[in-house]
């Protein structure tokens, strides 16, 4: 939610107070702040908020419910508590899922002005301690009682979009240009900069990342924050989106090297994230005709795509975590909010299902990602060229991650490393149109045609696991091609 300065506090106060009545979305009190009410209310409004489209919903302490008059009010949200807890603090503990409200303190002809101001519902209802509310008129009531309300609340959350929501309203034209990174928008799109603000804005405006605002200047879209925010803290509901790598000492995370938040827009920070995660990564030494050369651990190749993914295919709605790189000695982790739509046995052949297809659409013209399911093919690929463990990927809870491994030796890989290896190695070649078989599977492990007894050992050990099957059984052994379990 944008920080708001005095006059536009005032003006708003002011304009609210016009309204003949209260509505589904203001409230108006004098001195009535207990902490129950005000969290009743803030499932209310944040509900009715979404059935009216409404930017935000507000409850005013200070003008009197009747004639609208400024009173004034002795509630002080700063120094209320319940126990020993703060009252925002507390409040935000019993809602489900936390959503962003902010309390603002203004004087308005001479009178103290509490304004709570309330951010909408964005994929589910919000509850206050497990119960859900909503606003009927000027009344507050239990959604549960009203399932209209509650199946058009549904309806609407089907439908919106992360990337369409506001992240920053009645921003004036030059502060959109202080706040976005325009000139990395069109240097990644390779076309020239355009001569004048006016026709600046008009670019924005054609990729949805700023909006014309009804009450004047532009809306900043959550797109264009998250993509070009030159600080993400600049835009409070998304400060938490912002990537943190962190480099730890060993294998373990019980100690830190490095942590490192990257706050600037993912379009706009991309290469440089890249840039900062390859330099953490450890080094190998390896011999080539004699000459000794260091390389990454990791091809970048793999790891950019990795991070790609994270960033587009993440669950924006899950308040309070992002995305998280982790650099150990023998692995990285990439880890989004979000379970897959996908399932990740299906990664390579599966072309993704994003749910931020705007987001995702950019990246690609940005070209900081491969075309529509690719990316993970190139993963793989990548992994097998430096002949490296197969990546593994994960659901931990409501959450996806992805682990590329350093080398290791066959002879050191457990069963589980290597059915994964050929299981994936199946995957890729289907998708490639071309054979798995005996002579592959030796290409793919670095094993001498001499040992092919070896890889045959392999693929037995992933037909057992049945991760892959025989293309044709009728096929002798020696000619036998093999396919992924889902092929058949």
């Amino acid at each position: 939610m944008t920080s708001r300065d005095h006059d536009y506090l005032i003006d708003l106060v002011r304009e609210l107070g016009t309204l003949p009545n209260e509505t589904d979305c203001v409230e108006f009190k004098v001195n009535n702040a207990q902490p129950q009410t005000i969290g009743q209310y803030i499932s209310a409004l944040a509900n009715a908020a979404v059935l009216h489209d409404k930017e935000h919903a507000h409850v005013i302490w200070g003008i009197e419910d009747k004639t609208h008059a400024v009173v004034g009010t002795d509630f002080s949200p700063a120094t209320t508590k319940m126990g020993n807890e703060p009252l925002e603090t507390w409040l935000l503990k019993k809602l489900n899922p936390r959503i962003d409200f902010r309390f603002y303190e203004v004087t308005v002809d001479g009178q103290r002005i509490v304004l709570l101001e309330i951010a909408p519902a964005s994929h589910q209802p919000v509850a206050f301690d497990g119960d859900e509310f909503i606003r009927v008129g000027s009344t507050r009531r239990r959604l549960k009682d009203y399932p209209e309300k509650e199946r058009a609340l549904w309806r609407i959350f089907d439908k919106v979009n992360f990337e369409d929501r506001v992240a920053a309203e009645r921003v004036r034209a030059e502060e959109v240009l202080l706040k976005l990174n325009y000139p990395a928008y069109f240097d990644l799109l390779k076309v020239p900069f355009p001569d004048g603000r006016s026709a600046i804005l008009d670019a924005l405006q054609n990729d949805r990342l700023i909006v014309p605002c009804e009450a004047g200047g532009w809306n900043i879209t959550n797109l264009g924050a998250i993509l070009f925010a030159k600080k993400l803290g600049d835009f409070p509901r998304l400060k938490r989106k912002a990537i943190r790598v962190i480099q730890y000492k060993g294998v373990g995370r019980t100690k830190a090297l490095r942590e490192q938040e990257v706050t600037e827009g993912y379009a706009a920070g991309f290469k440089g994230i890249i840039d900062y995660i390859m330099a953490l990564v450890p080094t190998n030494e390896v011999i080539e005709q004699a000459l000794r050369r260091t390389v990454r651990m990791f091809p970048e190749l793999a790891v950019r795509e990795l991070v790609a993914n994270a960033l587009i295919h993440q669950e924006f709605f899950v308040t309070g975590a992002g995305p998280m790189v982790e650099i150990f000695d023998n692995r990285i982790e990439i880890t989004n909010p979000g379970e897959p739509l996908v399932d990740t046995d299906r990664f390579v052949d599966t072309p993704p299902k994003s749910r931020n297809e705007a987001l995702a659409s950019l990246m690609r013209r940005f070209h900081i990602c491969e075309e529509r399911g690719s990316g993970i093919d190139k993963v793989v690929e990548q992994v097998e060229i430096f002949q490296l463990p197969a990546p593994l990927f994960q659901v931990p809870g409501a959450f996806t991650r992805a682990i590329l491994f350093a080398h290791k030796a066959l002879s050191d890989m457990d069963k589980v490393d290597r059915v994964r290896a050929c299981y994936l190695h199946a995957c890729l070649r289907y998708v490639m149109q071309k054979p798995v078989n005996n002579t592959s599977i030796r290409e793919r492990f670095g094993i001498s045609k001499e040992n092919s007894a070896q890889a045959s050992r392999l693929l037995k050990e992933a037909l057992e696991s049945e991760y892959i099957v025989i293309r044709d059984p009728e096929v002798g052994s020696r000619s036998r091609t093999y396919l992924p379990y889902w092929a058949s």
